[in-house]
């Protein structure tokens, strides 16, 4: 996209502030990569500002691990870190980054070293290329602060080519782990977490399971999405979102905007994950490098 057709940190900070005031205070910059984003410590800095809010970050940590210092000093609270394998030709294979698993590693490490932690550390299970990365990846994080959160393939967008013979379940990855290392199911952290959360019997540690496609949670979602150009989408899988960027411009005042934001959640009705079984849109939802997780 071109520079102007995307929202500035103004604009972000102003519609951050609208969302404030209705009541959301975790916000999550996410991608794609949003470390490609220029000059996003000072963003987060600027948004850090309301010592309300909870600031996290999606990353898949190709990025010098120097930035992780000053993303901490600016304010973010959170990191997730994108980690499909610990085999370089899998992890590729996976999130077509061409950048080795030890840099996103070598991330982590930083980020315990600055504090940020847990790093909760998000790994996508497909069938038939690195269902065989879960145990490796189990006895990599255990007895450490990080939490392995393992997510089903999901069909989001078109271009991942989904089918739902390459998901793995989450109860066959709990079989898994459980056959090697019991575990214990455990509460969740708030009401509406997606990642439902267990603990190793022997106390090294704790995983979360993320079952999108054969346990959908859309009754309990409070997530809103909002693209680097200005679009809302109020579902993962949508198929398009709200103008804020046309309002922002023609001169709409907060209270409109707000007003605007708030009937479009009260009337919403996305629920792909529930009627996915009824009928699949095979086209024209928008991509997961475009509204993030």
């Amino acid at each position: 996209m071109k520079q102007k057709e995307l929202l500035t940190f103004e604009e972000l900070d102003r519609l951050v502030n609208i969302f404030t005031r209705l009541g959301i205070l975790k916000i999550r910059l996410t991608g794609g990569e949003p470390l490609l984003r220029k000059n996003l410590d000072k963003f987060i800095a600027r948004l850090a500002q309301n010592p309300a809010l909870d600031i996290g970050m999606t990353t898949n940590g190709s990025f010098p691990v120097e930035r992780v210092e000053f993303l901490k000093r600016a304010g973010l609270k959170r990191m997730t870190v994108s980690l499909d394998a610990l085999d370089d030709t899998v992890y590729q294979i996976m999130n077509d980054v061409n950048s080795p698993v030890d840099k996103a590693l070598r991330w982590i490490a930083e980020c315990e070293k600055a504090g940020l932690i847990p790093v909760k550390i998000n790994t996508v299970i497909k069938r038939g290329v690195n269902e065989n990365s879960i145990l490796p990846l189990i006895e990599r994080f255990r007895n450490t602060p990080h939490i392995l959160r393992f997510i089903e393939f999901m069909d989001v967008g078109n271009s991942n080519k989904w089918k739902m013979d390459l998901v793995v379940p989450v109860h066959e990855m709990l079989d898994m782990i459980d056959s090697h290392s019991p575990l214990e199911e455990i509460k969740p952290n708030y009401a509406g977490e997606v990642a439902h959360r267990y603990k190793f019997r022997d106390g090294s540690g704790e995983i979360g399971m993320i079952a999108s496609v054969t346990q959908p949670f859309c009754g309990g979602c409070s997530r809103i999405r909002l693209s680097a150009h200005g679009s809302l989408y109020l579902c993962l899988f949508a198929q398009k979102g709200a103008d804020l960027r046309t309002m922002l411009r023609d001169g709409a005042t907060d209270e409109q905007i707000s007003d605007f934001i708030e009937n479009l959640w009260s009337g919403r009705s996305n629920r792909y994950s529930e009627e996915r079984s009824e009928h699949n849109t095979d086209s024209g939802k928008v991509e997961m490098s475009f509204i993030g997780g």
